[in-house]
């Protein structure tokens, strides 16, 4: 080959590069504004939920089926007492607690038993879903209803477990124990249950950053927007992830996902198939997807759903240290998801999860993140040897940057229609500046921890990062 031939080849492989990397980002901002656009036909025309707490538990305080929440607890000694307390109070007929501390190295037991004055009371496990060894069993004498497992380190899956085997009713609720619940959470994702024909096996809700909340004796005082960008990044991010696509997800029965942060199941399909699996670090999108897969191949009518007005606030990652580790830990996850369920991509055994949610799970975990990240340095470079027009520059511009700020514009206006959960003019225009600025340097950012994951799937890495908390009420 020629020294000109080889000048040509290369040329036209950075163009088929710049092109295809534009392509891929335009089909991946193209179907959120799809999700965004359903989802707010979905709000505009469904049936409005009651507005308060009286009004639910006056139509469904007698028809409540019991449920065991589930709070799988790592390290987290200094938000867990506020946590369990918000717990305690939820609104709800018939609800047990518990706590499943999971080996954690920090004072968590310690600061359990103190709180709750918990004594050790023998219960038998009914199924035993984890790995590892139960070390002990509490009861509180103040409060009837928590129960507290100590037992080995094994992670949230085995944790989660574990609490799924103490637990006796029929519908369990699994979530984080840095979450604090809206005080009606339960009984809203409850209420799908009470009208189920016994095709619905799982609930999801809407996730809130909860740093810049006051937390008081467990529950949510006052909603505010923490000062720091970091926080406020997320903020945006949740809006576009749970208003929008879990919304249209939902609605068009390919939803993959429910956050591991609050969910509700029905406890006999999740012991049908093993409970969480251990070996990977996105238990939770796992879980949901080999849900679809078990009950599609056993030919069994099911329905999993997501309901808006669940609300549970969660701490998030006060600064760019923590937000890594989760970050790359859950691009890792969704690959390693996407391999253990691979014959289900376009198999139309599957249904519309074969066909279009595993595609759309390739696209926005396999493909996208590296197909951006080259576009930025590869469509500039192109530019700058002349063999590509500077509007394309401009057009990759528009499809990143301004495009998605309309998106998290699109669903911070959504939210402010539908759930108005942001307090005040002041806190809905931080959020706003967070939604313009984070496509300059934080969308980027956030890239690269992908990538970072993707690294750790390839080389099979299984370690856990925790995230740094820094507890409810604390400065960022």
């Amino acid at each position: 080959m020629t020294l000109n031939e080889l000048q040509i080849a290369s040329a036209n492989a950075i163009l088929f590069l710049a092109f295809g990397c534009f392509l891929v980002v335009a089909a991946r901002n193209g179907i959120s504004l799809l999700q965004l656009l359903l989802a707010a036909w979905v709000f505009a025309t469904r049936t409005k939920p009651g507005r308060s707490s009286i009004e639910l538990w006056r139509r469904y305080g007698d028809l409540a089926l019991p449920v065991s929440v589930i709070a799988p607890a790592f390290n987290e000694e200094l938000s867990i007492v506020e946590s369990v307390k918000s717990l305690l109070s939820l609104e709800y007929p018939h609800h047990e607690v518990i706590v499943v501390n999971d080996g954690s190295k920090d004072d968590t037991l310690g600061a359990l038993i103190r709180g709750f004055d918990m004594e050790p009371h023998e219960r038998m496990q009914i199924a035993a879903l984890q790995k590892t060894q139960i070390r002990g069993t509490y009861r509180s004498r103040r409060y009837p209803n928590l129960f507290v497992v100590d037992k080995e380190n094994g992670r949230k899956a085995d944790a989660a477990n574990a609490g799924i085997g103490f637990a006796r009713t029929p519908l369990v609720c699994v979530i984080d124990a840095d979450s604090i619940i809206e005080t009606d959470g339960l009984l809203r994702a409850a209420e799908p249950f009470m009208h189920d024909d016994g095709r619905l096996v799982a609930v999801g809700g809407t996730i809130r950053i909860a740093n810049g909340c006051e937390i008081e004796g467990g529950a949510l005082r006052r909603i505010g927007v923490d000062t720091k960008l970091v926080p406020r990044f997320q903020i945006v991010e949740y809006l576009r992830a749970f208003l929008s696509s879990r919304v249209a997800n939902a609605h068009t029965d390919t939803l993959l996902l429910i956050s591991g942060a609050f969910g509700m199941f029905r406890r006999d399909v999740l012991i049908e198939i093993g409970g969480y699996r251990h070996d990977t670090v996105g238990e939770d999108l796992e879980l949901v997807v080999r849900i679809h897969r078990y009950m599609r191949e056993q030919k069994r009518e099911y329905a999993i759903k997501f309901v808006p007005d669940i609300v549970c606030w969660t701490e998030a990652p006060a600064n760019l240290a923590g937000l890594k580790g989760q970050r790359s830990r859950w691009q890792q996850g969704a690959l390693e998801t996407l391999q253990r369920h691979r014959r289900m991509i376009f198999n139309p055994r599957y249904g519309r999860i074969g066909m279009i949610a595993m595609p759309q799970l390739i696209l926005e975990d396999v493909i996208g993140p590296p197909a951006e990240v080259i576009g930025y340095l590869v469509i500039p470079a192109a530019i700058a040897l002349g063999i590509l027009d500077p509007m394309m520059a401009l057009a990759f511009l528009g499809v990143t940057v301004l495009f998605g700020t309309g998106l998290s514009l699109g669903s911070l206006a959504l939210e402010e229609v539908q759930l108005r959960r942001t307090p005040t003019a002041r806190d809905l225009y931080r959020i706003g500046e967070a939604a313009l600025l984070e496509n300059f340097g934080f969308r980027q950012m956030n890239l690269i921890y992908r990538l970072r994951g993707i690294r750790s799937f390839l080389r099979s890495d299984t370690k856990w990062e925790a995230v740094p908390r820094i507890g409810f009420n604390q400065p960022s």
